[in-house]
């Protein structure tokens, strides 16, 4: 199992991949949509990668409530136990 810090690398790593935004600039205080500019279609793409790397299911009812990094990260890590 993934600790926060490292399933925040994670997807700053596939979010710097369909973006190129810098690793760094994925914070867990960051608003995908506001902060990050990041559209549904490249959510789509991030949280398929993220369900890959993670080993998790994230419905497609629940994205839209990952409104910032950290709801990733702690969805991510309440669905890996």
């Amino acid at each position: 199992m993934a600790s926060n810090e490292e399933i925040l690398a994670g997807l700053a790593e596939i979010v710097n991949e369909e973006t190129g935004l810098a690793p760094e600039s994925v914070e867990t205080d960051k608003s995908f949509t506001d902060d990050l500019d990041i559209d549904s279609i490249s959510m789509m793409t991030i949280v398929v990668n993220a369900e890959e790397k993670f080993g998790v299911r994230i419905p497609d009812e629940e994205v839209k409530n990952l409104k910032t990094v950290g709801d990733a990260v702690n969805f991510i890590a309440n669905a890996q136990s």
